[in-house]
């Protein structure tokens, strides 16, 4: 499997290797902010996950993988760069095989960050399809999205996939708008260049539904009762307007000794202008020293 993906910085810096989401491509890691982290004394990595952006895609029928394999991907990455440890700062499901890592080989993890993800072993996934589908949460489960969120989704489940490139593009603006929440204004001129890269710069947009099946290949893909053993200084972030997985950084935070939690006033789900400043100054802040 060909992973693609860059680095920045000098060589001779600490090194902060970004693990974006499921089935989401290196670039939503925006330039800006990687930016701000280089100039910050930062040597930084960003990469496509299997099957997203331009790294390699799979028949997965013919050849069949799981999340453990996505998870291995980040050591593969590690080894790829020369790296026998590196901070990690993840992003939504990123986050889960950042805790992962982070229990699994401590060695391998100077500091932890997670950005808008749920704890390991709470089968935040489950969560999201039992409410898409009406069905009731057991006693103890995550929080629910919002009412916003289940109502896109659904949506979304029941429509005709669209069939040329604006219309997927359109969607995928749509998306966008509804992860980036209600607490900053939306500018949809940025996002329409965002989403042209990502439409763009795939090798085949619609192989990202490989991380679906590599899902329910191992739906028990996340160990549970472990964040007690994660040894890395850890910082968890989640936003003020989190629509996916609103106060899962808390838990997070709870479960891992240390953890600090950080909200960021105005934040969804994305990444955008308004918070790169505080966000790659408390990155920098974390990964210091």
């Amino acid at each position: 499997m060909t992973i693609w993906s860059e680095e920045f910085g000098a060589e001779t810096d600490a090194p902060i290797l970004l693990i974006m989401g499921s089935m989401s491509q290196g670039v939503l890691w925006p330039d800006e902010f990687v930016g701000r982290l280089t100039a910050g004394g930062r040597r930084v990595i960003r990469y496509d996950h299997r099957d997203t952006g331009r790294s390699g895609t799979v028949d997965f029928a013919a050849d069949p993988y799981t999340w453990e394999d996505i998870k291995d991907d980040v050591y593969r990455v590690m080894d790829a760069h020369g790296l026998e440890s590196a901070h990690l700062v993840c992003h939504s499901a990123g986050g889960l095989l950042g805790q992962f890592v982070a229990v699994e080989r401590p060695e391998r993890v100077r500091s932890l960050t997670v950005i808008g993800s749920s704890p390991l072993g709470g089968r935040e996934g489950e969560v999201i399809m039992r409410a898409l589908t009406g069905q009731p949460q057991p006693e103890g489960s995550l929080p629910e999205p919002t009412p916003e969120f289940v109502d896109f989704y659904r949506a979304l489940m029941a429509a005709p996939p669209p069939q040329d490139r604006r219309a997927l593009i359109d969607g995928m603006i749509a998306e966008q708008r509804l992860l980036h929440g209600t607490g900053l204004p939306f500018d949809e001129d940025a996002a329409r260049r965002l989403q042209e890269r990502i439409h763009d710069r795939a090798r085949d947009l619609s192989a990202v539904a490989n991380h679906r099946l590599a899902a329910m290949a191992k739906p028990d893909f996340e160990p549970v009762d472990v964040l007690h053993q994660v040894k890395a200084p850890t910082l968890v972030i989640e936003g003020s307007h989190e629509p996916a997985k609103p106060g899962h950084g808390a838990i997070i935070a709870e479960r891992i000794p240390g953890a600090r939690l950080m909200i960021v006033a105005g934040m969804g789900h994305t990444l955008p202008p308004e918070v790169h400043e505080e966000l790659a100054a408390a990155v920098l802040a974390h990964t210091a020293g």
